[in-house]
């Protein structure tokens, strides 16, 4: 037995979804074709480092339900006053849950209640005492009373011990991690009935979940059995049509420039450059020129390159077969996301005067273009890092299959308590999940 890696923590989370499953399974659920196997595999590299030697099990797992004491100075107050230590004792549970038992002394109670008193002095104006002045416990309690009866401000002193106590006492004492938040036996505003404060020992009770211990099944010829796992899932084959679009908008950045030669008239055509003059008008119903557009609208000696998706609806159609020297009426239609929403969405006109015109050249995909995109790159790698990439964005609509796959095989070699609370944390993801 040992606590917990990062790794089995991972597995937890994941065999707690496999659980989840049995609450959603009645559920509606949403099915995606696939056409193509994935397959993980846990390398023996991601073992916790330093934990190797401890991922073996050196002894038997200990009964479901046992209990230990400690004693411990589990309490406190802001103006250091001394509290004598008290016992806690911890008994486990199924489902790797546990009951936290604190016995805590009269000095600790006595802190909280006039910590808890003090607090709420500040809140209320009380007649007869002025601010700041020292109002007797039994009036604050009288004049609290309406905000949850007689013992309200002691049932608020012991949520503030539990909030001080409990996760100290789990962690620090019995190195125990707490799932969720823990839940007192018997409800406050119960034990405040029977709590005095500065007189007798207090006793409260909770019970949590907390993470597991963890036990690795023995496998013949293994010595870490959780090494060379691996898993399958089902997913999409690669998206060629992506990475050819990428490698494509990767060349156009790096594309030059060649003017068209001294007195050659050649209409533009996809792919071209030009310099333009632009003057815009809103357009009137019947498509005619309205209102002029403001300047910013406008331009001159701006660059547009002849390409599909790049500007406003229509300006580039509208340029195609124009030649240098030409003005051309072009009815455009400006983007509804448009930053200024007074001309999102609307139809205008402009009058383009072509000033000059350039081929744009793409560059050939050889070394040489590679080590211009970033030094040291061939066409191979810069091509092997693109589909990476294309890929890794594609793996990402197969994460859950992918953790699933792996919750499966680690389930065959491990052994370990599922704490309700992941299980139910779980459950509500995945319903609301198919909910949306």
């Amino acid at each position: 037995m040992f606590q917990i890696s990062q790794m089995a923590l991972a597995a937890c989370l994941a065999l707690s979804a496999l659980r989840a499953d049995a609450f959603t399974a009645s559920a509606p659920r949403l099915h995606h074709a696939a056409s193509s196997a994935g397959q993980i595999a846990i390398p023996s590299h991601l073992a916790v480092p330093g934990a190797a030697s401890s991922l073996l099990p050196s002894s038997p797992s200990p009964p479901s339900s046992s209990s230990s004491s400690r004693s411990t100075r589990l309490f406190s107050t802001t103006d250091n006053s001394s509290s004598s230590p008290s016992s806690s004792t911890l008994e486990r549970l199924p489902n790797s849950s546990v009951r936290l038992t604190l016995r805590i002394p009269p000095a600790s109670t006595s802190a909280a209640y006039a910590k808890t008193l003090a607090a709420i002095a500040k809140q209320l104006s009380i007649p007869g005492f002025r601010k700041g002045a020292k109002i007797p416990p039994a009036v604050i309690e009288n004049a609290w009373s309406r905000n949850g009866g007689k013992n309200a401000i002691k049932t608020m002193a012991i949520n503030e011990l539990c909030s001080e106590l409990i996760g100290p006492a789990l962690k620090e004492e019995f190195d125990l991690e707490p799932i969720g938040q823990p839940a007192l036996v018997t409800p406050a505003d119960v034990l405040a009935e029977g709590m005095t404060p500065g007189e007798g020992e207090f006793e409260v009770v909770v019970q949590c979940d907390v993470w597991p211990d963890i036990r690795w099944k023995e496998m013949e010829g293994k010595e870490k059995p959780y090494a060379g796992l691996t898993g399958k899932y089902r997913r999409k084959p690669f998206d060629q049509a992506r990475f050819d679009a990428a490698l494509r908008d990767l060349a156009e950045r790096y594309a030059r420039l060649e003017p068209y030669d001294d007195g050659e008239v050649r209409p533009l055509a996809m792919g071209d450059a030009c310099v333009v003059n632009m003057t815009g008008y809103l357009a009137n119903p019947d498509g005619s020129k309205g209102e002029p557009l403001p300047d910013a609208a406008s331009g001159d000696n701006v660059e547009v390159i002849l390409g599909t998706g790049r500007y406003m609806e229509g300006l580039v159609e509208g340029l195609v077969g124009g030649t240098v020297g030409q003005v051309k009426t072009v009815s455009v239609r400006f983007p509804d996301a448009l930053r200024n929403k007074e001309l999102a969405g609307k139809q205008a006109v402009f009058d383009v005067e072509i000033l000059s015109a350039s081929r744009r050249i793409l560059p050939e995909l050889t070394d040489e273009f590679a080590d211009q995109v970033r030094p040291g790159l061939t066409v191979e790698t810069l091509k092997e890092e693109l589909r990476k990439a294309v890929d890794s964005q594609d793996a990402q609509e197969y994460v859950p299959a992918r953790n699933e796959a792996l919750g499966k095989a680690l389930a065959e070699v491990m052994e370990v308590e599922v704490p309700e609370t992941l299980v139910t944390n779980q459950a509500r993801e995945k319903y609301a999940l198919m909910m949306t």
